[in-house]
């Protein structure tokens, strides 16, 4: 896998690069972010883009304080991270917070320049995952336009007590310094970067413009045309092999590769594989797809391929490399079938992220779940154009260049598919169940006009049995557990507060038609602490 780009030390070749990259965003002045292992760092990265700043990835594990002079940014940002102060403190030179360039703390940023400069950083009595209410207790320049209460996303264990050397601008319930100050350190215990923070991109704009006196954002660009002219450079008269099924991601791929490759010769070839996919995916395929002239779409049946590598696998991870190594066998034969150069994913930065990969800084970065399209060394190179994009910023590029809307609205379905919608082994029986109970929760979700007002919905098999009494018998049956998420990027989430009597409908509707279904759960859980699919 590339690297995402990181500044790793003030070397002239470094410095020349920064120098060209703000000439080119006809830029003068950016912002240096340490990136210390947290799943949303790329979405501080995007809100500064949007806020038209470019920043600087930094790697804390080899950034010294002399490199940041050499480099001299406006500001200086912490991003929040797995580690703790106390068990494993990432890598960063405490000096850098002595310098006296404005800096921003989010999370774990916030905790390390507190404990540098003497506040007690200590587990609290209670942890906060989920949104909370920030009530601010002072005025600061960091919150100009910021309601004195508001939502904002944590999710943190320790917490920052109140000292004699720090300004509380604002508190919540269990964190009564949830956003302090000291000289030219500011910091939050929450994250401005996801949505769920109302005014978080309120706050990054005040950090730039007032706080790092940023004034010369640079001019917005279209990220499209950019992606699609790195293709065309990339791609030649070359064929592409695209790994299509259905979702928006790999169909905003196949349109960006349809235009880089107009009039090159190349031949673009589209594989859908079936066997662990959803009831409808193939059939938006074919229609989709299946019949346009800039795309050759093949369907590779792989169900008993899967099966037969699944069969004995329990836990998740097991199965999810399982399946990889199918999806890699259908997708290398068609390589070499279809004589392509290149293989093309839709492979976003949050698969990346949560697959323990992205930024390569000496932070420690957490491996939450192994996706099926991430680390796979094919025999080709690969592109994935969308690698630096989340969900929303993927569907944004895609209304750009024309992607029907009915594609990009579709929920997002994990590349392992049915796999981890299935407790225990993936067998025929508990396949065609998850298909079956999928089905039907998504066909009631459209009925009652509520598919689009939910980010996800999944239905799962779970290995649970519970006692059923159906007619005059009486016996065990499956649990089925429904969810569904509101959410913008995948990031974090909230569990999306359906009818009850839709959900009673559902229920009734999977108990009376699958029979091995005994009772069916609805799971309320956000992310975090929860991730949106079960496994």
């Amino acid at each position: 896998m590339a690297n995402l780009s990181i500044f790793k030390k003030a070397t002239p070749e470094a410095l020349d690069a920064l120098k060209e990259e703000l000439r080119v965003r006809k830029a003068t002045k950016f912002i240096l972010l340490f990136s210390m292992g947290s799943q949303f760092d790329h979405l501080i990265v995007q809100r500064l883009a949007k806020l038209g700043v470019y920043a600087l990835v930094a790697d804390p594990s080899s950034v010294k304080a002399d490199d940041v002079k050499k480099a001299n940014p406006a500001g200086i940002m912490l991003s929040g991270g797995p580690a703790s102060v106390h068990d494993e403190p990432p890598p960063f030179d405490k000096k850098i917070f002595d310098l006296g360039i404005p800096l921003l703390g989010v999370c774990l940023g916030y905790q390390q320049w507190a404990k540098h400069i003497g506040a007690k950083v200590a587990p609290g009595k209670a942890r906060e995952f989920g949104v909370h209410t920030l009530t601010l207790k002072k005025k600061d320049p960091l919150f100009k336009g910021v309601p004195s209460r508001s939502p904002v996303l944590q999710t943190h264990g320790d917490i920052i007590f109140p000292s004699k050397k720090l300004d509380v601008l604002g508190a919540t319930d269990h964190s009564p310094v949830a956003a302090g100050r000291h000289k030219h350190l500011w910091g939050v215990q929450f994250h401005p970067e996801v949505t769920d923070t109302k005014f978080g991109e309120q706050m990054y704009a005040n950090f730039c413009y007032n706080i790092c006196n940023i004034k010369d954002p640079f001019p917005a660009h279209s990220v499209a045309k950019r992606k699609i002219e790195e293709l065309k450079k990339t791609i030649g008269n070359g064929n592409v092999l695209i790994a299509l099924s259905g979702g928006s991601d790999s169909s905003v791929v196949a349109h960006l590769l349809k235009r880089a490759m107009k009039g090159s010769g190349g031949k673009l070839i589209g594989v859908y594989i079936r066997g662990i996919d959803r009831p409808d995916d193939e059939a938006y395929v074919r229609k989709y797809f299946g019949k346009q002239k800039w795309i050759h779409v093949e369907v590779a049946d792989a169900t008993l391929q899967f099966l037969q590598a699944l069969a004995g696998k329990t836990r998740m991870r097991d199965k999810r490399l399982a399946m990889r190594g199918v999806y890699k066998e259908i997708l290398e034969r068609r390589i070499a079938d279809y004589d392509a150069q290149f293989i093309a994913q839709g492979t976003l930065y949050t698969d990346l992220r949560e697959s323990g990969m992205g930024h390569a800084t000496g932070a420690r970065i957490a491996e939450i779940k192994v996706h099926h399209n991430t680390g796979i060394e094919f025999s080709v190179p690969e592109l994935r154009p969308l690698e630096d994009m989340v969900k929303d910023s993927a569907r944004d590029i895609g209304r750009d260049i024309g992607v029907p809307e009915d594609l990009l609205l579709r929920h997002p379905f994990p590349g392992p598919g049915l796999v981890v919608r299935i407790e225990g082994e993936v067998t025929a029986d508990s396949l065609r169940i998850a298909r079956t109970i999928d089905g039907i929760y998504i066909d009631e979700l459209r009925k009652a006009k509520l598919y689009n007002t939910v980010w996800q919905a999944g239905a799962v098999v779970t290995r649970s049995e519970h006692t059923v009494s159906k007619g005059d018998d009486a016996g065990l049956g499956v649990v089925v557990a429904l969810w569904a998420v509101w959410s913008v990027n995948g990031f974090t989430a909230r569990s999306a507060d359906l009818p009850h009597d839709f959900l009673d409908k559902v229920a009734r509707r999977i108990a009376n038609e699958v029979r091995e279904v005994g009772a069916v759960v609805y799971r309320i859980s956000d992310k975090p602490p929860a991730t949106i699919e079960w496994g």
